[in-house]
């Protein structure tokens, strides 16, 4: 089995402001599979999507509740194709409203930085070189 697409379904308490803090990144909405409701952001083409659903219908699909802006239920990881890219996103969600969640960190053959974007969620994005990934001892 192979799976050709994931969708990531996320609570947010402003869909529009949401919408705006996104496309601010640079990235764009599959308009038909978003409404008042909620906005599917395209992560990648035909194959990556982020569903952010206000948190009354996020809530409709499960029986638990939705958590409190002081926790964390899920800390997701985007890849980039370079170091450049990753702060560009990074520096833009900052701009936008997201706050920093930790301090860049540089590997070598993987870079890392990383914000809890305007509805708490925790995003760590990264760019790797496997090419340069250390041989082991």
């Amino acid at each position: 089995m192979k799976i050709n697409q994931i969708y990531v379904n996320l609570p947010v308490k402003d869909v529009q402001k949401t919408r705006e803090f996104w496309t601010k990144l640079g990235f764009s909405i599959a308009e038909e599979m978003s409404n008042e409701k909620g906005i599917c952001v395209v992560m990648k083409n035909d194959s990556i999507y982020v569903m952010f659903l206000s948190e009354e219908y996020f809530q409709s699909f499960s029986e638990r509740p939705v958590p409190k802006g002081d926790t964390t239920q899920v800390l997701v990881a985007i890849g980039l194709n370079s170091r450049e890219e990753v702060d560009q996103v990074v520096n833009t969600a900052l701009e936008n409203g997201a706050t920093q969640h930790e301090e860049p960190q540089d590997e070598g053959w993987m870079y890392q930085n990383s914000f809890w974007d305007i509805n708490g969620h925790g995003w760590n994005v990264i760019f790797t070189d496997v090419s340069q990934f250390p041989a082991e001892s």
